[in-house]
């Protein structure tokens, strides 16, 4: 028979439940007790919606991070935070935000705290992970409780587990060593306790535990070759089953590596990497297991499981079905919960669509049609079929105008009239802005008011006019807070925008929106990606009246807000008929019309965030240059038709920029705002070998921790980035918007950032 399993369940609740408990415990507004419980009834409910499958997951249920889970089961915690003698809970979320709960023992201490870990993108997802930390001297203390607990729980209930673990091998590669010091160099002791780790559940009576090697997709040299054969040799005697499980990508030069590691299964996915498929038919021995990722777990279409069965019963037959298992093609993390909690989704286009739920409601109908023939589903893949044809078909999806544009693009396009040199000074004469000039990323906090009146405006209990008026209220607000403080650059402070993808995918024809597709990227953080079903195309302004009249309220200059058409592609869910570089050309188009209505209402300054251009490259160097080439062409299409006068602003957050420094100096901003304070200004190395050559802004200010940062502090901060751009080009702000904070932290945040700035103009 064949198996089906799961890689990964959402764990935030179809009603994003975890989220609001995690941040009324942040706010001391519940206790533990409350949130512990929660996280106990959402991991029920979760292994009830699996139960259909042979195998589910357990220890994928986390409270913040994944890969923190694993640094806590391998006791490998920052020494900062290895002193504390309070509660093991607060201490996990001292390292993921900087500090626990309002009242823990840690509310008062260090002013607010310790440094929360670093963060970035979970490979080429927008799912953001804390990296785990190393030294030479780093040692590893096992502590499995979590994991046995949720095994208990599992067991109690029925499940079939299958706990889920991050590999050894990835987990060094995606840490940080803080001494430069080599990682591998700690493999023996991480094995002692990965070993321990694995005979821990063995001695519970476990058989198979998936263990995820995501880096084995990614290109490897001989030392890191080296070390997983060293893993897994080393870790094959341990009393389970290994599954190791591969995705987001193919395995090409790592197929043979891979099909002979000594463990008892690969999972690998075969949405993105079918074509490893047949040569590992070759190269795997006679009695390993071999699980394929048939089911998108990274996409909200429905599978077009007619295709899928063809392609798979041949499989089925060569290796016969104890050998064969099928799953998602990933964790669906990184997908909503229940297709079914949509009730104001257009009809048409949620035929098209299934969430996680639907999706291993697809699992199951293949698992079916595999082990006892189509007929015992016909009906099922007959509607199947239906959807898959109707969306194919749709007029809706497909308009000859917007091809025809895409026709028209030449090199012209995404270019500024003059260089950097030649636009530098008429961009200072017109702003006349100080030495390190202050300016925020562009959000200030979404506060209870501005929700509710968003929430009223949906509900149709206030009108359109009225709704206005809150927003230009608390525009308002936001414009007379940022004159108090002396910033020099200002921001309206986006109150009439929910999401900064989904605000101008509501304004574009070409996507559909959810009510409850939420996704998580970080901790309590979750956004609700946009459907892009069809071509592109913008029928009026998105931003321009909410600039203008911010913009009359002050006489300093006043940015326009928009986000890049590669952010607003890679924070979608993105159609999957045509490839990702020309939707991404049909919104720089939309997108660059607005440009060029805010430069026409006279505004002087526009910010392009593209906050996810790293996310999106593939996870093969040797396939950058393809992606870097059409994304930065999509932000010159979208930003270059203004007047040499008119200062780009653009805006990257949590990812290595190092290796693609020169690429993000083709987009040819005047002006870059990028995240460096959780990296200490790491990120800046970049500058110590490329001579980047317009103007900065390094992050000072982590608005992802509720610390707030110190006058010197960040005077520290831009003095070590003074040492590798020249000061007349450096900026002062934030490293992103500042929606998920409170005014009562950023206030005295800013006010140190601007006195900082200050103090900066007087020495250097």
């Amino acid at each position: 028979m064949v198996l089906t399993h799961n890689l990964g369940f959402p764990r935030i609740g179809a009603q994003r439940e975890l989220k609001f408990a995690l941040e009324s415990y942040w706010k001391g507004a519940s206790p533990r007790d409350e949130l512990q419980a929660l996280g106990a009834r959402l991991r029920q409910r979760h292994w009830q919606q699996q139960a259909g499958l042979d195998l589910a997951p357990v220890g994928d249920f986390s409270f913040y991070d994944q890969v923190l889970d694993m640094s806590f089961t391998l006791g490998n915690l920052p020494e900062r935070v290895q002193g504390f003698h309070g509660d093991a809970l607060d201490n996990y979320f001292r390292v993921a935000r900087g500090r626990s709960a309002h009242g823990s023992d840690d509310h008062h201490a260090c002013c607010g705290g310790v440094a929360a870990g670093e963060m970035t993108k979970w490979f080429d997802t927008n799912y953001h992970y804390i990296v785990p930390e190393f030294t030479a001297q780093t040692a590893f203390k096992l502590d499995a409780s979590r994991l046995l607990a949720q095994l208990a729980e599992a067991r109690a209930q029925g499940v079939k587990a299958k706990p889920v673990i991050v590999g050894p091998v990835t987990y060094l590669a995606i840490g940080k060593a803080k001494d430069d010091s080599d990682k591998l160099a700690l493999l023996p002791r991480l094995l002692e306790a990965y070993a321990e780790l694995l005979d821990t559940l063995a001695a519970q009576g476990v058989e198979w535990v998936q263990i995820d090697e995501p880096l084995l997709v990614t290109e490897l040299d001989a030392d890191w070759q080296h070390a997983y054969n060293t893993a897994y040799h080393q870790l094959k005697g341990c009393r389970v089953k290994l599954l190791l499980a591969t995705y987001f990508g193919q395995l090409l030069e790592n197929q043979y590596l891979a099909a002979n590691l000594p463990v008892a299964g690969l999972h690998i996915d075969a949405v993105n990497g079918r074509a490893d498929v047949t040569p590992l038919l070759g190269l795997m021995p006679a009695h390993k297991v071999l699980s394929l990722g048939v089911i998108d777990g990274r996409n909200i279409w429905k599978t077009d499981l007619a295709a899928v069965l063809d392609w798979l019963e041949p499989i089925a037959q060569k290796l016969g079905g104890d050998r064969l298992w099928i799953a998602p093609s990933c964790s669906l993390l990184h997908v909503p919960v229940d297709l079914e909690s949509e009730h104001r989704l257009d009809p048409e286009i949620k035929s098209w669509l299934a969430y996680a739920l639907q999706k291993l409601d697809e699992l199951k109908l293949l698992s079916t049609a595999l082990n006892q023939g189509r007929d015992a589903v016909k009906d099922a893949l007959a509607a199947n079929q239906a959807a898959v044809a109707a969306r194919r078909a749709s007029p809706r999806v497909h308009n000859p105008a917007v091809r025809a544009a895409i026709a028209r693009i030449d090199a012209e396009l995404g270019r500024r009239k003059s260089g950097y040199a030649q636009r530098a000074p008429l961009q200072a004469a017109r702003l006349k802005l100080p030495a390190f000039p202050t300016t925020t990323i562009g959000s200030f906090p979404q506060t209870a008011e501005i929700r509710q009146a968003r929430s009223r405006f949906k509900a149709g209990e206030l009108g359109e006019a009225g709704y206005k008026s809150a927003m230009q209220a608390e525009i308002a607000r936001s414009v007379r807070e940022q004159e108090a403080l002396g910033l020099d650059v200002l921001v309206h402070g986006e109150a009439e925008r929910n999401d900064m993808v989904e605000y101008f995918g509501e304004q574009l024809d070409g996507y559909a929106f959810s009510q409850f597709g939420w996704v998580q990227s970080y901790g309590s953080r979750c956004v609700k990606p946009p459907i892009l079903f069809g071509d592109i195309t913008r029928p009026k302004a998105m931003t321009v009246e909410w600039i203008r009249y911010a913009q009359s309220l002050t006489n300093k200059p006043m940015k326009g807000m928009l986000t890049g058409p590669v952010t607003i592609l890679n924070w979608s869910f993105v159609r999957d008929d045509q490839p990702r570089s020309v939707s991404c050309k049909q919104l720089a188009l939309a997108i660059r019309e607005e440009v060029l209505d805010l430069e026409k209402a006279g505004v002087g300054v526009i910010q392009i965030d593209e906050a996810a251009l790293r996310e999106g490259l593939p996870l093969r160097k040797s396939q950058w240059k393809n992606y870097l080439d059409w994304a930065v062409e999509s932000f010159r299409i979208t930003a270059n038709g203004v007047d040499d006068e008119t200062q780009i602003h653009t805006h990257m957050c949590y990812s290595e920029f190092n290796d693609i420094i020169a690429s993000i100096a083709d987009m040819d901003a005047d002006v870059i705002t990028i995240e460096t304070s959780r990296s200490d200004m790491e990120l800046l190395d970049a500058f110590d070998d490329f001579n980047y050559p317009n103007q900065i802004g390094p992050g000072v200010y982590d608005i992802h921790s509720p610390n707030i940062p110190t006058r010197e502090h960040i005077v520290q901060l831009m003095k070590k980035a003074a040492e590798r751009i020249p000061a007349e080009r450096l900026w002062v702000n934030p490293d992103c918007g500042l929606k998920t904070r409170q005014w009562a932290e950023v206030i005295p945040a800013l006010t140190h950032m601007v006195e900082a700035a200050r103090a900066l103009r007087a020495v250097i």
